[in-house]
Protein backbone atom coordinates (compact mmCIF):
# COMPACT_ATOMS: atom_id res chain seq x y z
CA UNK A 1 0.00 0.00 0.00
CA UNK A 2 1.37 3.06 -1.12
CA UNK A 3 1.90 5.54 1.98
CA UNK A 4 0.92 9.19 0.78
CA UNK A 5 3.82 11.53 2.19
CA UNK A 6 1.48 15.28 3.53
CA UNK A 7 3.87 17.74 2.21
CA UNK A 8 3.60 21.77 2.57
CA UNK A 9 -0.23 22.18 2.10
CA UNK A 10 -1.09 23.77 -0.71
CA UNK A 11 -2.59 27.38 0.29
CA UNK A 12 -5.39 28.75 -2.31
CA UNK A 13 -5.26 31.99 -3.55
CA UNK A 14 -7.84 33.39 -1.07
CA UNK A 15 -6.13 32.27 1.75
CA UNK A 16 -3.60 34.16 0.70
CA UNK A 17 -5.51 37.19 0.10
CA UNK A 18 -6.92 36.54 3.72
CA UNK A 19 -3.64 36.01 5.11
CA UNK A 20 -2.52 39.35 3.69
CA UNK A 21 -5.33 41.35 4.43
CA UNK A 22 -4.71 40.10 8.57
CA UNK A 23 -1.02 41.25 7.85
CA UNK A 24 -2.14 44.49 6.79
CA UNK A 25 -4.41 45.12 9.91
CA UNK A 26 -1.67 43.78 12.42
CA UNK A 27 0.95 46.13 11.00
CA UNK A 28 -1.73 49.19 11.00
CA UNK A 29 -2.08 48.36 14.29
CA UNK A 30 1.46 48.81 15.07
CA UNK A 31 1.06 51.99 12.82
CA UNK A 32 -1.19 53.34 15.17
CA UNK A 33 0.50 52.77 18.39
CA UNK A 34 4.12 54.10 16.95
CA UNK A 35 2.35 57.56 15.75
CA UNK A 36 0.58 57.72 19.58
CA UNK A 37 4.28 57.39 21.00
CA UNK A 38 5.34 59.85 18.47
CA UNK A 39 2.80 62.33 19.14
CA UNK A 40 3.27 62.90 23.10
CA UNK A 41 7.23 63.50 22.83
CA UNK A 42 6.14 66.20 20.69
CA UNK A 43 3.23 67.49 22.78
CA UNK A 44 5.96 67.01 25.41
CA UNK A 45 8.65 68.74 23.69
CA UNK A 46 5.84 71.45 22.83
CA UNK A 47 5.43 71.80 26.43
CA UNK A 48 9.16 72.17 27.08
CA UNK A 49 9.25 74.86 24.54
CA UNK A 50 6.53 77.32 25.87
CA UNK A 51 8.28 76.87 29.11
CA UNK A 52 11.15 78.11 27.94
CA UNK A 53 9.36 81.04 26.36
CA UNK A 54 7.54 81.89 29.62
CA UNK A 55 10.74 82.15 31.88
CA UNK A 56 12.48 84.72 29.07
CA UNK A 57 9.09 86.58 29.33
CA UNK A 58 9.50 86.50 33.12
CA UNK A 59 13.06 87.41 32.74
CA UNK A 60 12.17 90.10 30.48
CA UNK A 61 9.50 91.51 32.61
CA UNK A 62 11.93 91.57 36.09
CA UNK A 63 13.94 93.39 33.83
CA UNK A 64 11.57 95.91 32.45
CA UNK A 65 9.85 96.50 36.18
CA UNK A 66 13.61 97.09 37.67
CA UNK A 67 14.15 99.82 34.83
CA UNK A 68 10.76 101.53 35.70
CA UNK A 69 11.57 101.57 39.17
CA UNK A 70 14.69 102.81 38.55
CA UNK A 71 13.53 105.34 36.59
CA UNK A 72 10.85 106.45 39.11
CA UNK A 73 13.39 106.89 41.76
CA UNK A 74 15.71 109.02 39.48
CA UNK A 75 12.50 111.69 38.84
CA UNK A 76 11.69 111.40 42.43
CA UNK A 77 15.47 112.49 42.93
CA UNK A 78 15.00 115.35 40.15
CA UNK A 79 11.86 116.31 41.76
CA UNK A 80 13.78 117.13 45.10
CA UNK A 81 16.82 118.70 43.59
CA UNK A 82 14.43 121.08 41.75
CA UNK A 83 12.34 122.23 45.07
CA UNK A 84 16.17 122.49 46.96
CA UNK A 85 16.87 124.87 43.85
CA UNK A 86 12.95 126.50 44.17
CA UNK A 87 14.15 126.99 47.93
CA UNK A 88 17.69 128.58 47.40
CA UNK A 89 16.50 130.56 44.58
CA UNK A 90 13.33 132.11 46.98
CA UNK A 91 15.68 132.84 49.49
CA UNK A 92 18.09 134.71 47.11
CA UNK A 93 15.14 136.97 46.38
CA UNK A 94 14.47 138.69 49.26
CA UNK A 95 18.28 139.64 48.89
CA UNK A 96 18.46 140.88 45.30
CA UNK A 97 19.85 144.55 44.26
CA UNK A 98 17.45 145.14 41.43
CA UNK A 99 14.14 143.92 39.33
CA UNK A 100 16.81 142.04 36.79
CA UNK A 101 18.53 139.40 39.17
CA UNK A 102 14.46 139.59 40.92
CA UNK A 103 13.16 138.40 37.57
CA UNK A 104 16.15 136.25 36.51
CA UNK A 105 15.59 134.00 39.89
CA UNK A 106 11.88 134.20 39.10
CA UNK A 107 12.46 132.92 35.78
CA UNK A 108 14.44 129.67 37.68
CA UNK A 109 11.62 128.86 39.60
CA UNK A 110 9.35 128.89 37.16
CA UNK A 111 11.71 126.69 34.89
CA UNK A 112 11.83 124.34 38.15
CA UNK A 113 8.23 124.30 38.58
CA UNK A 114 7.84 122.62 35.05
CA UNK A 115 10.57 120.43 35.80
CA UNK A 116 9.30 118.87 38.72
CA UNK A 117 5.21 118.73 36.88
CA UNK A 118 6.99 116.99 34.17
CA UNK A 119 8.79 114.52 36.43
CA UNK A 120 5.77 113.86 38.01
CA UNK A 121 3.84 113.21 34.73
CA UNK A 122 6.79 110.86 33.76
CA UNK A 123 6.20 109.11 37.50
CA UNK A 124 2.34 108.68 36.85
CA UNK A 125 3.20 107.19 33.51
CA UNK A 126 5.83 104.62 34.50
CA UNK A 127 3.54 104.09 37.43
CA UNK A 128 0.97 103.07 35.22
CA UNK A 129 3.14 100.98 32.98
CA UNK A 130 5.18 99.24 36.15
CA UNK A 131 1.52 98.32 37.05
CA UNK A 132 0.76 96.78 33.79
CA UNK A 133 4.00 94.99 33.98
CA UNK A 134 3.42 93.31 37.17
CA UNK A 135 -0.14 92.14 36.05
CA UNK A 136 1.14 90.91 32.94
CA UNK A 137 4.43 89.17 34.97
CA UNK A 138 1.46 88.00 37.43
CA UNK A 139 -0.55 86.48 34.85
CA UNK A 140 2.74 84.78 32.92
CA UNK A 141 3.74 83.23 36.14
CA UNK A 142 0.11 81.46 36.50
CA UNK A 143 0.18 80.43 32.93
CA UNK A 144 3.92 78.91 33.91
CA UNK A 145 2.74 76.97 36.64
CA UNK A 146 0.06 75.33 34.51
CA UNK A 147 2.29 74.69 31.82
CA UNK A 148 4.71 72.68 34.37
CA UNK A 149 1.83 70.67 35.52
CA UNK A 150 0.80 69.88 32.19
CA UNK A 151 4.41 68.83 31.61
CA UNK A 152 4.41 66.82 34.38
CA UNK A 153 1.00 65.11 33.53
CA UNK A 154 2.14 64.35 29.68
CA UNK A 155 5.41 63.06 30.77
CA UNK A 156 3.76 60.35 33.33
CA UNK A 157 1.07 59.59 30.19
CA UNK A 158 3.98 59.29 28.10
CA UNK A 159 5.91 56.52 30.45
CA UNK A 160 2.85 54.92 31.02
CA UNK A 161 2.07 54.61 27.51
CA UNK A 162 5.50 53.39 26.09
CA UNK A 163 4.98 50.57 29.03
CA UNK A 164 1.64 49.74 27.91
CA UNK A 165 2.22 49.86 24.10
CA UNK A 166 5.83 48.12 24.24
CA UNK A 167 3.60 44.76 25.59
CA UNK A 168 0.53 45.30 22.65
CA UNK A 169 3.52 45.90 19.90
CA UNK A 170 5.59 42.92 21.01
CA UNK A 171 2.36 40.20 21.19
CA UNK A 172 1.14 42.43 17.32
CA UNK A 173 4.77 41.15 16.18
CA UNK A 174 3.91 37.56 17.53
CA UNK A 175 0.79 37.47 15.62
CA UNK A 176 3.07 38.96 12.25
CA UNK A 177 5.57 35.84 12.96
CA UNK A 178 2.49 33.36 12.82
CA UNK A 179 0.78 34.49 9.75
CA UNK A 180 4.37 35.40 7.92
CA UNK A 181 4.94 31.59 8.41
CA UNK A 182 1.92 30.55 6.32
CA UNK A 183 3.21 33.15 3.32
CA UNK A 184 5.16 32.38 0.50
CA UNK A 185 8.63 34.24 0.59
CA UNK A 186 8.32 35.53 -2.51
CA UNK A 187 4.17 37.01 -1.53
CA UNK A 188 5.44 38.64 1.76
CA UNK A 189 8.27 39.95 0.32
CA UNK A 190 6.23 41.93 -2.29
CA UNK A 191 4.01 42.67 0.50
CA UNK A 192 6.82 44.49 2.58
CA UNK A 193 8.42 46.38 -0.50
CA UNK A 194 4.70 47.53 -1.33
CA UNK A 195 4.59 48.78 2.43
CA UNK A 196 8.12 50.49 2.45
CA UNK A 197 7.18 52.66 -0.57
CA UNK A 198 3.41 53.54 0.60
CA UNK A 199 3.46 56.91 2.79
CA UNK A 200 0.84 55.09 5.12
CA UNK A 201 2.15 51.84 4.96
CA UNK A 202 -0.70 50.03 3.69
CA UNK A 203 0.23 47.23 1.17
CA UNK A 204 -3.46 45.58 0.72
CA UNK A 205 -6.49 47.63 0.74
CA UNK A 206 -9.61 46.81 0.37
CA UNK A 207 -12.13 48.07 -2.84
CA UNK A 208 -14.31 50.96 -1.19
CA UNK A 209 -17.39 52.53 -3.20
CA UNK A 210 -16.04 51.17 -6.91
CA UNK A 211 -12.37 52.64 -5.79
CA UNK A 212 -9.10 51.48 -4.33
CA UNK A 213 -8.95 52.02 -0.99
CA UNK A 214 -5.38 53.62 -0.91
CA UNK A 215 -5.20 56.03 -3.94
CA UNK A 216 -8.59 56.14 -4.25
CA UNK A 217 -8.61 55.73 -8.09
CA UNK A 218 -11.53 54.26 -9.61
CA UNK A 219 -11.65 50.49 -10.71
CA UNK A 220 -13.39 48.81 -13.70
CA UNK A 221 -16.38 46.95 -13.09
CA UNK A 222 -14.48 43.64 -14.83
CA UNK A 223 -11.93 44.54 -12.91
CA UNK A 224 -13.91 44.12 -9.20
CA UNK A 225 -15.23 40.76 -10.70
CA UNK A 226 -12.06 40.05 -10.65
CA UNK A 227 -11.20 40.68 -7.23
CA UNK A 228 -14.41 39.44 -6.32
CA UNK A 229 -13.68 36.08 -7.25
CA UNK A 230 -10.33 35.79 -5.25
CA UNK A 231 -8.72 33.49 -8.37
CA UNK A 232 -5.50 35.76 -8.14
CA UNK A 233 -3.73 38.67 -6.51
CA UNK A 234 -4.62 41.55 -8.06
CA UNK A 235 -2.79 44.85 -7.72
CA UNK A 236 -4.00 48.10 -7.95
CA UNK A 237 -2.74 49.60 -11.69
CA UNK A 238 -2.14 53.24 -10.20
CA UNK A 239 -0.34 52.71 -6.49
CA UNK A 240 0.37 48.98 -6.79
CA UNK A 241 -1.40 47.84 -3.84
CA UNK A 242 -2.59 44.96 -3.15
CA UNK A 243 -6.40 44.74 -3.94
CA UNK A 244 -8.69 42.54 -1.63
CA UNK A 245 -12.65 42.23 -2.37
CA UNK A 246 -15.36 44.30 0.80
CA UNK A 247 -16.72 41.06 1.87
CA UNK A 248 -13.42 39.44 1.86
CA UNK A 249 -11.81 42.38 4.37
CA UNK A 250 -14.96 41.94 6.68
CA UNK A 251 -14.27 38.50 7.04
CA UNK A 252 -10.68 38.11 7.96
CA UNK A 253 -10.59 36.15 11.21
CA UNK A 254 -8.33 37.98 14.10
CA UNK A 255 -6.00 35.01 14.79
CA UNK A 256 -4.04 32.62 12.47
CA UNK A 257 -5.33 29.18 11.93
CA UNK A 258 -2.64 26.18 12.38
Amino acid sequence: MATEVKTEKEISVEEKLKALYELQKVYSKIDEIRNLRDELPLEVQDLEDEIIGLNTRLENYKNEIEELETAIKAKKLEIEQARTKIEKYKEQQENVRNNREYDNLSKEIEYQTLEIELCEKRIREYTAALESKKAEQKSTMETLAERRLDLEQKKGELNEIISETKQEEERLREQIKQIEQRMEPRLLTAFKRIRKNSRNGLSVVPVQRDACGGCFNKIPAQRQLDIRSRKKIIVCEYCGRILVDPELAEIVPPTSEG
